[in-house]
């Protein structure tokens, strides 16, 4: 076989792997009813078309291909495993509920992901389970990222991961997208874990890149389908606030990666019909008056979407939007977020004695706390409490372009 052929063969199932796989995986769960059956399979498929797809080529549609492989090595596996006449049962169940070709192909397989998402955010399942297991099993992260991300050991972030997934096989929870009549109970839960896919997409946590588009992406299509579902005000908030906030894509960092700040980025590279689409879900989820924190952020990216540059921002109607942001979904974060609109109103100084007092409160080990403050030090020239700060926030850093960004800080204060 000529050599170059496979390797291009090869290269093309890794960005197969790094597109599909989570879909795929999906897909699985729904066939199979088992988590780690379906990650068992998933594997069993790709191991599978490296393979066969250089000797016979890429197939036409991968995923389909991929599905269909995943789900005969899953019923073969069962069936050489099989110890008793209970397990052949389980085998040939498998095999006839996913013998309707239908069932695996089409339109059922683009909502997968969104039925894997209803069931990791399950009511009976706790919230800090549901979204461990969103991100490992949606997302693909592994073990010790998500563990970074909530800052708890690896270990004890796995024991919380198995035991979600046991409750879900013990307790049967269906795999599906709920009733009409029961979306609206089971909607704030599925919004809080897209954001924080979103989240993770837009600034990862840890790693080399600034962004995981693959993330974003996801997290924003997800978003669509579910306003299409239930178009209430909240689905139509988070939509817009996400759509806003990845308009700003293409200039946050540098051609080498680098991070640029909000003030000092390019603003005609923003995605203009992104911000068009995202001011309009805006407008119309406002205009419901029964709008909560995401339509109230997205209204915050709308203001900064609207100015022409960082001076020219209303940066009085952002310290308001946040005020009533506090008011009905109050956290450290907001907290923090508003210092920072209090510092472009009214001057560093009245923003570091706002997140000097949450410093002392609730974020003692919040990176983007820290750096805040070394960001108003610096402005008010104390050098030393600039130095302070942003070595702090250095050490808690997992993620290289923020690193880069705070030692380059660090290297431009007076000595």
């Amino acid at each position: 076989m000529n050599q170059d052929k496979a390797q291009r063969v090869r290269e093309m199932v890794d960005a197969i792997y790094r597109s599909e796989s989570r879909r795929v995986f999906a897909t699985l769960i729904r066939l199979l009813g088992d988590f780690d059956l379906a990650e068992e399979a998933l594997h069993d498929a790709f191991r599978a078309a490296l393979e066969q797809w250089p000797r016979d080529g890429v197939p036409d549609n991968p995923r389909a291909w991929l599905v269909s492989a995943g789900r005969f090595k899953a019923i073969d596996g069962i069936r050489r495993r099989a110890r008793f006449d209970a397990l052949d049962e389980d085998a040939e169940q498998v095999e006839a509920a996913t013998n309707d070709s239908a069932a695996w192909e089409g339109e059922n397989v683009d909502d997968d992901r969104l039925r894997l998402i209803f069931t990791c955010c399950h009511p009976a399942l706790p919230p800090d389970a549901q979204a461990a297991l969103t991100l490992r099993e949606v997302c693909g992260l592994t073990t010790e990222e998500i563990a970074r991300a909530f800052l708890t050991a690896a270990p004890t972030l796995a024991q919380r991961i198995v035991r979600a997934k046991t409750k879900i096989r013990d307790a049967k929870i269906p795999y599906q997208v709920p009733s009409p009549d029961e979306l609206p109970d089971r909607l704030n839960s599925v919004l809080r874990v897209i954001y924080l896919v979103f989240n993770e997409g837009y600034s990862a946590s840890s790693g080399s890149s600034l962004t995981r588009h693959d993330l974003s992406g996801e997290a924003i299509r997800l978003a669509r389908l579910l306003a299409q579902l239930l178009p209430e005000p909240e689905a139509m908030g988070l939509l817009a606030l996400m759509l806003l906030h990845d308009s700003r894509r293409a200039a946050r960092a540098s051609a080498t990666g680098d991070l640029i700040l909000l003030e000092d980025q390019d603003r005609s590279l923003w995605h203009r019909d992104q911000i068009a689409e995202g001011t309009a879900l805006v407008e119309q989820a406002l205009s419901s008056r029964r709008f909560g924190s995401y339509t109230l952020q997205a209204a915050i990216a709308a203001v900064h979407a609207q100015a022409p540059d960082s001076a020219a921002t209303d940066w009085g109607e952002i310290v308001g939007l946040y005020d009533v942001l506090l008011r009905i979904d109050p956290s450290p974060v907001v907290e923090l977020n508003r210092a920072v609109a209090i510092a472009m109103r009214d001057g560093p100084e009245a923003g570091l004695v706002a997140i000097d007092a949450i410093l002392v409160g609730d974020l003692p080990d919040y990176r983007l706390a820290h750096a805040a403050r070394a960001d108003l030090c610096r402005r008010l020239g104390k050098t030393g409490a600039a130095r302070a700060s942003y070595e702090r926030a250095l050490a808690l850093t997992q993620q290289e372009p923020e690193r880069r960004f705070l030692e380059k800080r660090l290297s431009e204060l007076p000595g």
